[in-house]
């Protein structure tokens, strides 16, 4: 057997067993999800289930269920922290990917420290200012607060993105009469635009998995997002967990199709914007 060959085995090998570590988690919540609440605790648990329930499925999707409510909730924060994450992000990261000033790289490692803070830190600063702006119980506190976890990334994957576009683009709009707007919106923003998607996907992905900042700033159960609701199925006596798992799989099934459908762009963003720092 051939050297490449022999590699080409092994290294099949190694990423069956990663794919294996990490969709199992995945399969486990499946499979968990359509057995019954007996069948769970069977000693030794099933790899499958014997009767197939989707009970759980049917709870969570009912009229009567938080699920749904929540789910629309979740779309509201999760949409609006990713509108002004992204348009805030991107005339930033392109000031700091064109121009030179003073304190530029002061301000990069700003952002960069930014992402190394706990949300816990900023929490109780942010429930005073909202307050304050009588913004509790509404739907703006958890957006806006979401923004600040989505903004500094932003900013730091679109500005290594327009640092690997060519300098000349820019000299040549300017040749053609197009000013820094003009060349801005028309040029760049076009050129941009898988690394534009990556910052809006993951934006919305931190707001969609926010908990911390839904249960804090909203009170009313009517407004808390999606990912609240999992305290339901967490009672006194025991844990129904064919429910928390149906749960579960509802409430990452949206993250799951923007990665599928956006795999191209997101590819493509994060490899570009990775050329130059």
């Amino acid at each position: 057997m051939k050297k490449e060959t022999k590699n080409k085995i092994i290294l099949l090998i190694i990423g069956a067993i990663v794919f294996v570590i990490f969709i199992f988690p995945l399969y486990w919540m499946l499979v968990t999800a359509l057995k019954s609440q007996v069948e769970i605790f069977q000693i030794p648990t099933p790899l499958w289930p014997k009767e197939l329930t989707f009970e759980a499925f049917q709870k969570q999707l009912s009229a009567s269920s938080d699920t749904l409510r929540g789910f629309k909730n979740s779309a509201i924060i999760g949409f609006g922290a990713m509108a002004i994450s992204t348009i805030l992000a991107i005339p930033a990261a392109y000031g700091l990917a064109r121009f030179k000033f003073r304190g530029k790289k002061v301000i990069i490692l700003l952002f960069l420290i930014t992402q190394m803070l706990p949300s816990t830190l900023v929490l109780t600063s942010l429930y005073i200012m909202f307050s304050g702006a009588k913004l509790l119980n509404t739907y703006m506190a958890p957006i806006l607060a979401d923004a600040t976890l989505g903004i500094p990334f932003s900013v730091i994957i679109l500005r290594t993105y327009f640092l690997s576009i060519p300098k000349e683009l820019d000299e040549a709009a300017k040749i053609d009469g197009c000013g820094h707007l003009t060349a801005f919106v028309k040029i760049m923003l076009p050129i941009a635009k898988p690394g534009v998607v990556v910052a809006a996907v993951f934006s919305f992905v931190y707001a969609w998995g926010d908990l911390i900042y839904g249960i804090t700033f909203i009170t009313d159960p009517n407004k808390r997002p999606i990912t609240s609701s999992i305290y339901n199925y967490v009672q006194q006596y025991q844990t129904l967990w064919n429910s928390t798992m149906a749960f579960g799989i509802i409430a990452i099934f949206p993250v799951i199709l923007i990665f599928i459908f956006m795999q191209k762009y997101i590819v493509s963003g994060l490899t570009n914007g990775a050329v130059k720092a």
